[in-house]
């Protein structure tokens, strides 16, 4: 498996549970909070991408210039870019990206559409952007298409190919013979973005890896349209139980989604499908029948209580006491 790279699209994809975009405050936040936790390519804006505001009637909190002032501060310190439609590539919106000073844009077009972006890439190449790409509704075509669709677009100069699973209908199967096939047709890194609508997130993470794939699409607390995305704590959980993705600050990422990032989204009537305390007890293989003893514990020795019960889990699966939480956090303390 290839080094991976953790493409968070909350602040674009996700802005969908919101509307078509998230307010000022909660964009600092989750910029901010991702950077502390060393996830450092964002996507971010519209959710329709640049330039929906005024073509599409898609009113976000903010207009495109607001949020590009918005991340200024930042642009030193994270990979950040937009998403892009193929209809709205035109010199005004290319142009006002690159002014101010983003890395990539991300142009989306549907799948078997490849032949109406090749301009469009050229174009953001022009003004020294990286050129991502999504083939939305990937599915639409079969992968020998999609692959040969990818070569093309390569041709034209494009950075990076997204195979977009819109529907959440891809089985692991099925993206390992997409990825595949694609990998083995272009010299572009190739990512993925699953939508969880069959349960599919996380498996079809890992197998776009296995076969190839080099970036993953991901949202925090799964945020996204429909069923969300794969959540980008558990694709952090699932890829450094494999060796990858060690760069991330796991534990910074938990601490800011219990902190910061789950009450604020409460206020809009979004709860997280997997909460932090429960992704730690599947990754530590730990019973929930504990958390008391885990949280007494936390609290009595002032410690990680997600560190705890990954120590404790290393030691004793079947049945934690209060006496092991103790001794593990003694030493935790040590150390």
């Amino acid at each position: 498996m290839k080094d991976l790279v953790m493409m968070d699209c909350t602040l674009r994809d996700g802005a969908n549970v919101v509307g078509k975009g998230f307010s000022a405050d909660l964009t600092k936040m989750m910029i901010e909070g991702l950077i502390k936790s060393n996830i450092k390519v964002i996507e971010f804006g519209n959710a329709l991408g640049l330039g929906a505001y005024e073509s599409r009637g898609a009113i976000a909190p903010l207009t495109d210039g607001e949020y590009l002032e918005l991340v200024q501060p930042y642009l030193d310190q994270a990979e950040l870019g937009m998403f892009i439609g193929v209809t709205n590539v035109n010199e005004r919106n290319v142009e006002l990206a690159a002014r101010y000073g983003l890395k990539f844009l991300r142009i989306g077009a549907n799948a078997s559409d490849g032949e109406s972006a090749c301009e469009a890439i050229k174009l953001v190449k022009k003004h020294g952007l990286k050129c991502r790409y999504s083939a939305m509704k990937a599915y639409v075509l079969n992968a020998d298409e999609l692959a040969e669709e990818a070569r093309m677009l390569e041709e034209c100069g494009l950075d990076e190919l997204t195979i977009m699973d819109s529907a959440g209908t891809m089985t692991p199967g099925e993206v390992r013979e997409y990825v595949e096939k694609m990998v083995a047709k272009v010299k572009m890194p190739v990512g993925f973005h699953g939508h969880n609508n069959l349960g599919f997130s996380g498996s079809n993470a890992i197998a776009a890896a296995e076969s190839g794939a080099t970036v993953l699409d991901c949202g925090l607390m799964g945020m996204a349209r429909s069923a969300g995305n794969c959540p980008t704590e558990m694709a952090v959980a699932l890829f450094q139980r494999m060796g990858q993705m060690e760069y991330i600050d796991q534990y910074a990422l938990l601490d800011f989604i219990d902190k910061e990032l789950s009450p604020a989204m409460k206020e809009y009537g979004y709860h997280n499908p997997i909460e932090p305390i429960d992704l730690v007890f599947g990754d530590a293989g730990a019973h929930s029948s504990f958390e008391k003893i885990f949280r007494d514990v936390a609290a009595e020795k002032n410690v990680n209580l997600y560190k705890l019960i990954r120590g404790v889990s290393k030691l004793e699966r079947k049945t934690v006491t209060k006496d092991i939480c103790l001794r593990i956090a003694d030493e935790m303390l040590k150390a």
